[in-house]
């Protein structure tokens, strides 16, 4: 069975396409599956997809910014490209299905597929989809949604089927070793996760930065900084914060599998983003969290995130303009002055994990192929 994968290259498309990969090689072991990604070229998705014996195949992809940008033109220029290679792609392998995770790189795959009539699935990780998810559910047989779906936007309800956010199955597991000697954690001090995202975010930082000598007085930090601003992020930590405490921060350019895992089990707190996928990991491992959505985030979707974890008291929620270095750093030392407050965020935020997500699609997937 040939099972096409396509979407926008960042770890919110890449991971769920892998766990759903990885659930339907566990779970059905007698069948012969051959995973195709195609989509916009990503050293990111090249290293992880290819690892998980999944063929990669790279089209042009244009990007539609929602602002002047000299980029524009040339990327509308790659759409016609984009859609000739993908027509191409999916013609020769002939999928028995198509799996989309969004993305402004899956548009091309989508209008092949539909072209060469071959059957579309969804996934939509926000409560807005994004710009090609709503063009591609016109196509799609079945849309599932990381949210409930009376709370999801624009699709039409008889298409959408709630299953919550495929997750890195290996955040689950407990390898046996203790998460704190695996990271090289001090210990002593309360513990907490910096995630500003598989990209990073440079304004996270930058407030961390701030208040980081203040912090690692009390805490100890696990750091996610970004691929592009480790080395930045490092030079300016190593140069303000004490040499006694500097053994109580950790940057980390990227945190993926077991680190990840690890760094969960490890955290009493979590300060995140809020793309879904970081939202339903942190559900899952019922960690308090405060969340700082990006205020450009497509359709405002992380915002709308948050507030659907804020109200139901899992979650904290702190708009980036009011994300301020003091503002913060007395917000985390107040949590920490009422540790029963800290204990029921964790309780509420675990009430909306979805943890069988990717095990559900999987198995949904397997069904219609054998029909």
């Amino acid at each position: 069975m040939k099972i096409l994968f396509t979407g926008g290259g960042t770890a919110g498309h890449i991971i769920p396409i892998i766990a759903i990969a990885r659930e339907m090689r566990k779970n059905f072991p007698n069948e012969a599956f051959d995973f195709y990604y195609v989509g916009p070229k990503d050293k990111f998705a090249a290293n992880l997809l290819t690892k998980e014996g999944i063929e990669v195949k790279w089209i042009f992809a244009g990007k539609i910014r929602r602002y002047f940008s000299l980029k524009n033109i040339f990327d509308i220029l790659k759409m016609p490209i984009g859609l000739l290679q993908a027509f191409y792609y999916v013609f020769i392998i002939s999928p028995d299905l198509i799996f989309s995770k969004g993305g402004y790189g899956s548009i091309p795959v989508v209008l092949s597929g539909w072209l060469l009539l071959a059957p579309i699935f969804l996934h939509e990780s926000d409560i807005t989809p994004g710009l090609a998810n709503r063009i591609a559910s016109k196509y799609a047989l079945e849309i599932f949604t990381a949210f409930p779906a009376e709370r999801v936007e624009y699709f039409p309800s008889d298409k959408m089927i709630s299953v919550g956010n495929p997750i890195q199955q290996e955040i689950l597991k407990n390898s046996g070793e203790n998460p704190k000697k695996i990271l090289g954690l001090a210990g002593g001090k309360p513990v907490i996760l910096f995630l500003g995202g598989s990209q990073g975010s440079q304004r996270m930082n930058d407030v961390l930065l701030t208040i980081l000598s203040d912090l690692v007085s009390d805490f100890e930090v696990i750091h996610q900084t970004g691929e592009d601003n480790f080395n930045q992020v490092s030079n300016e930590a190593n140069a303000i914060i004490k040499k006694t405490l500097k053994k109580y921060y950790h940057p980390l350019p990227f945190l993926g599998g077991n680190a990840l895992a690890c760094a969960y089990q490890a955290a009493d707190l979590v300060v995140s983003r809020a793309g879904a996928g970081s939202l339903f990991e942190i559900a899952i491992m019922a960690k308090p969290v405060i969340l700082v959505p990006l205020p450009e985030s497509a359709q405002n979707h992380q915002v709308k995130n948050s507030y659907f974890f804020g109200e139901k008291g899992g979650a904290i929620v702190m708009e980036e303009a009011n994300f301020k270095p003091r503002f913060l750093l007395e917000k985390i030392k107040a949590l920490f002055a009422e540790p029963e407050r800290l204990k029921t965020l964790g309780e509420k935020i675990r009430e909306m994990a979805r943890p069988e997500a990717a095990r559900i699609v999987a198995e949904y997937l397997e069904n219609y192929l054998s029909q």
